[in-house]
């Protein structure tokens, strides 16, 4: 294969975020909505499903191109050199979707582009008749259409980069680890400093800043579908994961706290820690935001607390939110960062955010409250 280009997925909003780890692994990429492409070598492709946090998944793009009829998207896929990458007994199923197309039926896309595949295959493999048994490793391939533009790509993750492998168990709506890692990211947080969660549920926010403060990938603890590619080789695969284990700095000491007014999220968040390798290193306890203190300075406290959204639960929740700001307002030095869908959040807590950042926390609308703490001395 050589070259590569791959794309990385985002959700709405943290495209840059992703722009930002991808060129930090040394790989220039451009950014559109939800994605950020990049060329690369095959090398990448173990890389980036190891090591970016924000990313939900990392496609192999095979081509793209203007397709206003079935005829067109037919030859147009079966023209691509798809021999070099599948082999002969691959797994090779067609996902789709269309957005503002002429092809706008997704499953008559599917069986022709899934057509269109078989013909190259049988040209590439001099295979005259029959079909193939895909027997073989996974090579799920997806037809995407925008404004009449296919883009025809191989996911190389398999389960999503959000499936970190350390949660045992979750509560009712738990936070993405993706979103999670994104929220610690935008913080001024830095591994030398206090970290809280009051609002830790199952533990994710301060799992993934353990994992961001001993700089230990993502993707240590888990499988992906392309370690099955030939092409790529156990080799490149072993280099990646030995690349993992050289950067993570496991002696680095982390103040990593998470508190959660229910004592059964306590206990799962502990046991999601210990599957995380994280067991005597983050605390955690139950306990109610209000009850927060601390004689530290220059920490970062990072929640996502609960919206309100149910039926009979805004005004107790509003009532913790006035709460939360009489307690947190208090320590100066410490900057918070609260993700939350109400929109009166300000308000509620008794002061203007410094800054505001629009996300999606599954399909709601959220904004990312940011109230900067006073910086250090120099000297400190």
């Amino acid at each position: 294969m050589g070259k590569v280009t791959l794309i990385a997925t985002a959700a709405m909003g943290i495209e840059s975020i992703v722009a930002k780890e991808v060129r930090d692994l040394g790989y220039e990429c451009t950014v559109e909505n939800g994605k950020i492409t990049f060329d690369a070598d095959e090398q990448a492709i173990c890389r980036s499903n190891l090591w970016l946090r924000t990313a939900d998944r990392i496609k192999l793009k095979v081509g793209e191109f203007k397709a206003t009829t079935f005829d067109e998207l037919f030859e147009k896929t079966k023209a691509l050199n798809w021999g070099d990458i599948i082999p002969e007994n691959a797994e090779f199923p067609v996902i789709g979707k269309s957005v503002k197309s002429k092809l706008f039926s997704v499953s008559d896309c599917q069986s022709i582009v899934k057509k269109a595949v078989v013909d190259s295959l049988k040209r590439h493999y001099r295979k005259t008749s029959g079909w193939f048994e895909e027997t073989g490793p996974l090579y799920r391939i997806e037809v995407a259409l925008l404004k009449d533009v296919a883009t025809l790509t191989i996911d190389c993750s398999g389960v999503g980069l959000h499936k970190r492998g350390y949660r045992a168990d979750q509560g009712e709506a738990p936070l993405k680890e993706t979103l999670a890692a994104t929220l610690v990211k935008l913080t001024n947080w830095t591994p030398d400093k206090p970290f809280v969660d009051p609002f830790c549920g199952s533990g994710t926010i301060p799992i993934e800043a353990a994992l961001i403060g001993q700089n230990i990938a993502p993707g240590f603890n888990r499988d992906f579908v392309s370690e099955e590619w030939d092409w790529i080789g156990k080799n490149r695969w072993d280099e990646a994961r030995q690349e993992v284990e050289d950067l993570a700095k496991y002696d680095q000491p982390l103040d990593i706290s998470g508190f959660d007014i229910d004592h059964r999220m306590i206990q799962i968040a502990k046991d999601n820690s210990d599957e995380a390798g994280f067991g005597d290193i983050i605390n955690f306890k139950q306990m109610q935001v209000k009850d927060f203190t601390t004689t530290k300075e220059y920490g970062v406290i990072v929640g996502n607390p609960p919206y309100g959204e149910r039926l009979g639960e805004k005004k107790a929740v509003e009532e913790m939110y006035r709460s939360m700001g009489e307690v947190l307002r208090t320590y100066d030095t410490w900057s918070v960062y609260m993700l939350t869908s109400h929109p009166e959040f300000e308000q509620l807590y008794g002061k203007p955010a410094t800054k505001k950042r629009k996300l999606f926390n599954g399909f709601i609308r959220t904004d990312y409250y940011q109230y900067w703490g006073k910086r250090p001395p120099r000297n400190q």
